[in-house]
């Protein structure tokens, strides 16, 4: 599974990486997980409002931080 979470930097960024580092880690989920912070990679996936979460390749969340539950959800579909 390839994660990518979508962000410049900001405080909402670090935060959906760390939350998502954690639900990978606690749930034994094999992943790869990339930070994008080149605005131009951003730009590539359509979206206005960071942070967001990306999972091979398709885009689950935008603009917001899920909590824990939710990311877990995505991952384990």
């Amino acid at each position: 599974m390839e994660i990518e979470i979508l962000g410049t930097g900001c405080s909402k960024c670090k935060s959906l990486e760390e939350i998502t580092r954690k639900v990978v880690k606690d749930n034994g989920i094999d992943a790869n997980i990339t930070k994008v912070e080149d605005i131009v990679e951003i730009m590539k996936f359509n979206i206005m409002t960071t942070p967001a979460l990306v999972v091979d390749g398709k885009v689950v969340v935008k603009g917001r931080v899920p909590s824990a539950e939710e990311i877990k959800q995505f991952l384990t579909r």
